[in-house]
């Protein structure tokens, strides 16, 4: 049998894709402080800057935050050639879109509450856009 094509043999095996290599600590600290502002400012523009909506907040904040992390590195933003590159930087708010929509879903789930697509995009909108300051503050700080 043939080497090269088809069943690969012993040495032959790819390695994992490197999309899933999440080992930048400074990306992965700062995405989780950018959801984390991002949302404390919705909140704080709908006056819920009280204890009482800690846990709403909550509820908001680990459902995005696991999202972004689920389909953030499907988008290869975790990749040096790709956060390296200012050109690439709109996969940063398609991933957010994504991972917003996803994270409203969680969050009609537990909350037993409507999910409401309006919030949604409002929801994908600021954490897209805050996500982006930081990751483009990040290219700038990173540049070569």
């Amino acid at each position: 049998m043939r080497r090269g094509r088809g069943i690969p043999h012993g040495n032959d095996v790819a390695p994992p894709p490197t999309c899933f290599n999440m080992k930048n600590p400074i990306l992965i600290i700062g995405d989780i402080i950018a959801i984390l502002i991002t949302t404390i400012i919705g909140f704080a523009t709908h006056n819920e800057w009280k204890s009482e909506f800690l846990l709403r907040m909550v509820v908001a904040i680990v459902p995005l935050t696991i999202a972004w992390f689920l389909l953030a590195p499907w988008f290869g933003l975790f990749q040096p050639e790709i956060t390296s590159n200012p050109k690439q930087l709109w996969r940063i708010v398609l991933a957010m879109f994504f991972a917003a929509s996803l994270a409203v879903i969680i969050r009609g789930i537990i909350l037993n509450a409507a999910i409401l697509p309006i919030f949604a995009i409002v929801l994908g909108a600021t954490s897209a856009f805050g996500m982006l300051i930081w990751r483009t503050l990040y290219f700038l700080l990173n540049r070569k």
